[in-house]
This record gives C-alpha cells, sequence and structure tokens, in this order.
C-alpha cells in the first residue's frame, strides 16, 4: 500500500489494515444492537468493517490525554469506514456522576465526533451490561475458572506476591463450585458486607503477569449506582467488565493507553473462554495499546486535577489554565487547533511528552487564517495630540479604517475613530529610553498604526514618579492612505485607541498553570510548583468593534496576541477576554 500523506503510517493503522486484509472480521455478525452471541446469531453480516469505541469512565472531566485516545479511536473508525462508539464505563458507582456523562457528550461532540451510523446512534453505558456480566460470571465459576474467595483486603494483597516472587493460594481456591456459585448468588441478593468478599478468576498464581494471579472480577458495594440505582450491589472490576463490554459491542481494535498493557493477556483469556462458552461471539476482538500523550507544565492526573479545583488553585474545572477540554475551549482553543494536535502527535508504543508550546503553535495555525484583527491597549497611558485643532479644526474624531483580515481583503474593513485623546500602552513609552528601545520617547517620531505620524512632545509625571501622561504633535501630511503619507520616516508604529471610543475590557493574560516542564515527576508536591503569575488581569481597552462582540468570539488582537471573549463573564457591557496564546511560539529555533 502506498503511503497517505494525510493518514502517516503507524502501528495501529497497520494493525487495522491487516486484519482487513486477512477478513478477519468479515464474517462476523451485528444484529443491530450490543448483545451477545445468540442475539448476534440472529442479525445479518456487519455493516461496518471496524468497530473502535471511547469507554471514558464518567468520574472526572476529559482532558487534553483523552484528546488523544478520542482522536485515534474516532479518526480511524472513519478513515476505514467503520464507526466509533462511545461507551460510558460507569461500573464504578462510587465515583461516578450523571454530570460528567453530559460534560463527556458535550466535549467529545465539540471536538467535532458523533458515533452515528445510519440510523443507529453507538452511545452506551456498561451499566447496561451488569446483566450479561453476572451472567458470564456464573458460567465462569460453573467452569471451574473463578471462585468466591473470603479473605479480607491486606490478605488478597498479601496474597498475591510482587515480581520477585510467587502468589500464594487462597485457601477458598479450591471450594467445590457449588459453593462458590451459591456465596456468589448471595452476594449478588445483598446477604453480605462489603469487603467480607470477591469473586477472583482462578489462572495462575506463578504468573510473572500480576494480572493474571486470580484477578478479582467482582465487588461487594452497597452503593446505588446513577442509572441503576439499587438494582445492584455487587460491582465488576474493570479488568473483568472492560473485554467484556468490547466483546458485546462487536469492537474489532480495542485501543487503550499504555498502563493497561498488563491487562492484555486476562482480555484475550477471558474472551477466548467466553467464546468457548458459546456467550460472545468469535472472533473477539483485540487489544492494542499506545503511548499516552504527556504535555509539558500542566497535570493530567484526574486526582491532582480535582485537588486543583478543591483547593482553589484554579476557578473550577473549566478554569482556562486546565488542560481539561472544557478549560482549553473556554481558553480559546478551537476543536480543530485541538484535533489537529493530536494527529500530528501520530501514535505509538511509548509514552511521548509533547511541550505546551506545540499545543498553541496549534492554535496559531488555525486561528491565523480564521480571526479577524483588532487593536486593545493592556497597560493603559494617555497621550494628548497637541496641535489636533491645527490639523482637524473643530472635528472631534475623524474616521480610520483597517482590514478585518489582512490576507482576506474580501472580508472587509473596520472601522473606528481618531481622536485628540488617545491610549497607547505603557511599553510604548519610555522617558528615558533604554538601549535598543525604538518606539515613542522624548523627541521621536513613531506611527499610529492605521492614523498617523506623532513627534513626543514631552510627558508629566504623578507625584509617584509614575509617568501619568504624554504629550504628542501630529506630524503634517502623515496620515495613512494619503498622498506622501510614505515619505515620513519612523522608528516603530505602535497601536493605539481613541478615548471617546475605545471600549473598556477586562483582559486575562494566561499562562501555563505549571512554571517547570514536568510537575508530575521529582519529589516535590506539584501544588508548590503552581506559577503564581499563571494569570494576570489587565484592566484596558479594545476596539469598537468588539463592543458588540459573543461569548466565544475569537480575534486577534494585535501586537498582542489571540484573544477569545469568555464563555462565562463575557457580557456586551462587561467584556472580558481570555488570551489564548502570544502570536509568537516560545520554542527554540
Amino acid at each position: 500500500m502506498s503511503p497517505d500523506p494525510e493518514h502517516p503510517p503507524h502501528f495501529l493503522r497497520a494493525a487495522i489494515e491487516r486484519d482487513l486484509a486477512d477478513g478477519t472480521y468479515a464474517a462476523r455478525r451485528w444484529a443491530g444492537s450490543p448483545g451477545d452471541a445468540v442475539h448476534h446469531a440472529s442479525g445479518d453480516r456487519d455493516p461496518m468493517p471496524v468497530r473502535t469505541r471511547f469507554p471514558p469512565e464518567p468520574n472526572g472531566h476529559l482532558h487534553i490525554g483523552h484528546a488523544k485516545s478520542i482522536g485515534l479511536n474516532f479518526g480511524l473508525a472513519r478513515e476505514f469506514g467503520g464507526v466509533c462508539h462511545l461507551r460510558m464505563d460507569d461500573t464504578n458507582p462510587e465515583k461516578e456522576e450523571q454530570a460528567y456523562v453530559e460534560g463527556i457528550v458535550e466535549m467529545v461532540r465539540w471536538l467535532g465526533w458523533n458515533w452515528g451510523a445510519g440510523d443507529t446512534q453507538h452511545l452506551y453505558h456498561a451499566s447496561d451490561y451488569f446483566e450479561f456480566m453476572y451472567r458470564a460470571a456464573e458460567a465462569l465459576v460453573s467452569d471451574g475458572l473463578a471462585y468466591v474467595d473470603e479473605q479480607s483486603g491486606d490478605e488478597l494483597r498479601a496474597s498475591r506476591g510482587d515480581y520477585a516472587s510467587a502468589g500464594v493460594a487462597s485457601p477458598w481456591r479450591d471450594r467445590p463450585r457449588e459453593e462458590s456459585l451459591a456465596r456468589l448468588r448471595e452476594m449478588r441478593k445483598g446477604r453480605h458486607p462489603d469487603g467480607s468478599m470477591v469473586l477472583r478468576a482462578r489462572i495462575d498464581l506463578a504468573s510473572p503477569n500480576l494480572q493474571l494471579r486470580d484477578p478479582v472480577l467482582y465487588r461487594i458495594r452497597h452503593v446505588p449506582h446513577h442509572r441503576t440505582g439499587s438494582a445492584w450491589c455487587i460491582y465488576p472490576a474493570y479488568i473483568y467488565a472492560h473485554p467484556i463490554e468490547d466483546a458485546l459491542e462487536c469492537i474489532t481494535h480495542s485501543i487503550a493507553t499504555l498502563e493497561f498493557v498488563e491487562h492484555g493477556a486476562f482480555y484475550d483469556w477471558l474472551l477466548a473462554h467466553l467464546v468457548r462458552l458459546g456467550l460472545v461471539q468469535a472472533p473477539p476482538p483485540r487489544q492494542y495499546e499506545f503511548g499516552r500523550l504527556n504535555l509539558t507544565r500542566t497535570v493530567t492526573s484526574k486526582r491532582k486535577l480535582k485537588a486543583l479545583v478543591d483547593e482553589g488553585f484554579v476557578d473550577g474545572w473549566d478554569d482556562p489554565r486546565l488542560p481539561t477540554l472544557a478549560g482549553l475551549r473556554r481558553r480559546g482553543f478551537t476543536a480543530a487547533a485541538v484535533r489537529n494536535f493530536v494527529e500530528a502527535t501520530g501514535a505509538s508504543r511509548h509514552a511521548a511528552w509533547v511541550p505546551y508550546e506545540a499545543l498553541e503553535q496549534a492554535l496559531r495555525d488555525d486561528l491565523d487564517e480564521r480571526a479577524p484583527r483588532a487593536m486593545a491597549v493592556i497597560n493603559p497611558l494617555p497621550l494628548d495630540l497637541q496641535n489636533w485643532a491645527e490639523e482637524f479644526g473643530t472635528l472631534t474624531s475623524v474616521p480610520c479604517t483597517a482590514p478585518v483580515h489582512p490576507m482576506h481583503p474580501q472580508r472587509g474593513l473596520r472601522h473606528f475613530g481618531l481622536g485628540p485623546r488617545l491610549w497607547i500602552d505603557r511599553a510604548d513609552f519610555e522617558a528615558e529610553p533604554s538601549k535598543g528601545f525604538r518606539r515613542l520617547a522624548p523627541g521621536r517620531r513613531v506611527r499610529l498604526k492605521y492614523g498617523l505620524i506623532v513627534e513626543c512632545t514631552g510627558f508629566q509625571r504623578a507625584a509617584g514618579g509614575e509617568v501619568e501622561s504624554v504629550q504628542a504633535r501630529i506630524v503634517p501630511g502623515s496620515r495613512s492612505g494619503t498622498p506622501g503619507a510614505d515619505a515620513h520616516k519612523v522608528s516603530a508604529t505602535i497601536t493605539w485607541l481613541a478615548q471617546h471610543d475605545a471600549v473598556a475590557a477586562e483582559l486575562h493574560l494566561l499562562e501555563p498553570l505549571f512554571g517547570v516542564e514536568r510537575p508530575d515527576e521529582g519529589e516535590a508536591d506539584f501544588r508548590s510548583l503552581v506559577n503564581p503569575d499563571s494569570r494576570r488581569i489587565a484592566r484596558g481597552f479594545v476596539e469598537p468593534t468588539l463592543a458588540t462582540a459573543g461569548p466565544g468570539h475569537h480575534v486577534q488582537l494585535e501586537r498582542l496576541g489571540y484573544f477569545v471573549a469568555d464563555l462565562h463573564r463575557h457580557r456586551a457591557g462587561t467584556p472580558v477576554f481570555n488570551r489564548s496564546t502570544a502570536l509568537r511560539s516560545s520554542l527554540p529555533g
């Protein structure tokens, strides 16, 4: 097969291509909904050559690492004419909530993916399979492949051994099958307290893979579930539930991150026995593991993200400094930028550390073509044009125009006024200019972008010594767009706003939440590494063209970066803009 520049080769793509060429799953059947072997036997051959799935646990919010898995699973399914299922892996009632389910659905949709194929929406919940999972558990017990263990939690952990020593058989390992089956049924009926017993697979206590040393399949938890209520008081372990969910949904390629690599052997063991017992159809799915995406200068651990939220380091799960997808969206990252970023990282069997700046560059690449332009002043300093009347008489404002987008003239012009009193940024003036400073200073000329040239004639200081205002004169014949204006030489061009039509705005200047590359590593508490300057709030002004911008509006504020109107705080009368990224990357080279 010739290389496809849009889809560079990697091992997951190669595995799918190999299975399609070999017809591995060509004879499998699909009955229109998930189900066991009998259910699918009643259906036709599966019209989908490939079925993948994205199976988040609804116990938190999705983050940039999840975007990698989403992109791989949905992207590969679409590339090969298949479908990707969205499945809520809701088997742990103690940490899961419906609000997380809704948030997951919203973010996957925001990224531009859908789980529909024909008339079928492939949105599923693992909790819908609880009855089958239990039936499969009874079958394993009856076949001598599982038993009920009544050791304490500490005894269980100790008996598994470690990489240097084999596990020790439980005193309950060889109990009669009928006795284990009776105990399992008692567990389901709620006759035993939490922690008093578990169901374990019976495999190999000497295996070098600890996941094969009789892993726990079911635990007792007298906790209501957000979907099934109090119907169940035993819940399946992830290692047991996940392969069953894949099999019932006719998944072909089960793509997981590297931390599940040791689960692969149990995945194959379980499904092979369930196929042999006639409970799921053959051939079963197969698991493939890829290296997770790690982003520098942030953390993606749900536990650590929750600590940042609960302990007040950030303002909620969608704080624009967080790597959650909701936070990235609020910061101004577009779905296209996130998709392009994760696609560019490819897929490998090794975990990848990607610089945060690479994510920012993906956003610049997307917004450069799309975002309209405007001017803003972050740290305003008054500039008075002393000879205004000589140039413009009694006019209090003269019109100025600028392109909405410099590369797309068809998008038209934006309009704003020039007046005798302006705002410039404090960073654009120095009373005693430092070496290399090229902007406004006493006796120096600069061009006011889209306006005219001014020459500084003086300044005033406040009682504390800070410059509080600047005076300048208009250079005659220098107005932008008029004959001869380009003949005047200046040292720099600066942005500005007229005081009479500038719109007061709150500008949030955002930086990565952590000041170190890998806050997850080392001995220091990650909390101590939080960047105290990750958000600075400036009270400035924006162009009047932004007066009616709604929440989520993207704009490039010239010289300052890409900004977005905040999704929650922005209002027409009180605009709030978040800086998504600066105009230039800080990456070396």
